[in-house]
């Protein structure tokens, strides 16, 4: 008897808050958020690369990056009014199975793309004002380039075999969200997926305060220098972009494995999803902010 009555409480929890539901406030907030990201993150992003191809015309290693960067968040943008589409209210999936794994894939592997190109980013600064005498042997636009084909075949590999993994799972109703539970207790993905992330800002915090006491001495010791602040803010804000964009996501995503892994109990679940829905709609807004970035970045270099 007590067993049947903690089933039926189970049951009935169930039914309240059933895993596919979307809280209408999740809903309202990703278009509050995502509308102005996707036309401002588009705008950015041409305006940052017709800097690059039309002014600026130069083929160095930050250019190759920030090229590779907004390549990643421009694939990613592109995957908005369809997750929009996706969070509508009352309506199933209706554009197949197969498009809406290949555009999860696209939205996620371009996250994990931005990410490792920030990281790129940072080291390139690093050893070009840490290390200046080594700089010419560590940095060129040739190896600049062969690290971001490296990173975009590492993220499109994995991206491959999402999708090959997921080819038994094409009954899904939802797109973008209702991920079965065999996902979210994939030990090894939720691993890889931290990891990427704890080490990726690791690098990037110390580079980050490495350049900005590097800049600071030089300043102190030689007083013909200029003022290096220009500098500074832009690497810490750089930082701050990736950190304010990232981290809230990767608690929530450990957060709901333990969940479900029942490392911790499941005493907030409903909460905890609306947390990482909410996350990933501030980690999108990275797509934005670092078009926004780089366009004043290159606009005051031209000037």
């Amino acid at each position: 008897m007590g067993n049947q009555l903690n089933n039926t409480s189970h049951n009935a929890t169930d039914q309240v808050i059933p895993m596919n539901d979307i809280d209408p406030s999740v809903e309202h907030f990703q278009l509050v958020v995502y509308v102005p990201t996707f036309i401002f993150g588009l705008l950015f992003n041409i305006m940052a690369l017709w800097m690059l191809f039309f002014r600026i015309k130069k083929w160095l290693e930050t250019t190759t990056y920030v090229t590779a960067l907004i390549f990643f968040d421009f694939l990613l943008l592109l995957t908005l009014p369809f997750k929009i589409r996706a969070y509508d209210l009352g309506k199933d999936w209706d554009l197949g199975p197969m498009t809406c794994t290949f555009l999860e894939s696209l939205y996620f592997v371009n996250m994990y793309g931005s990410i490792l190109i920030s990281v790129c980013i940072g080291m390139d600064r690093y050893i070009a004002i840490q290390h200046p005498f080594y700089a010419n042997d560590l940095r060129s636009p040739k190896k600049a380039t062969a690290i971001c084909i490296l990173t975009c075949i590492l993220v499109w590999s994995f991206s491959l075999g999402y999708m090959y993994k997921q080819k038994d799972k094409m009954k899904r109703k939802h797109c973008f969200y209702g991920f079965s539970d065999t996902v979210w207790m994939n030990v090894t993905l939720v691993t890889v997926l931290e990891l990427v992330f704890i080490i990726s800002a690791t690098i990037l915090t110390f580079c980050t305060t490495r350049i900005v006491l590097t800049l600071k001495k030089r300043t102190r010791l030689n007083s013909f220098v200029t003022s290096p602040q220009r500098s500074i803010k832009v690497v810490i804000a750089n930082l701050l972009i990736f950190l304010f964009s990232f981290i809230p996501f990767h608690i929530s995503l450990i957060l709901y494995h333990l969940v479900k892994t029942e490392v911790i109990l499941p005493a907030h679940t409903h909460h905890l999803r609306i947390f990482i829905q909410v996350a990933l709609c501030i980690a999108n807004i990275n797509c934005c902010l670092d078009a926004m970035c780089y366009y004043f970045i290159f606009k005051e270099f031209l000037n």
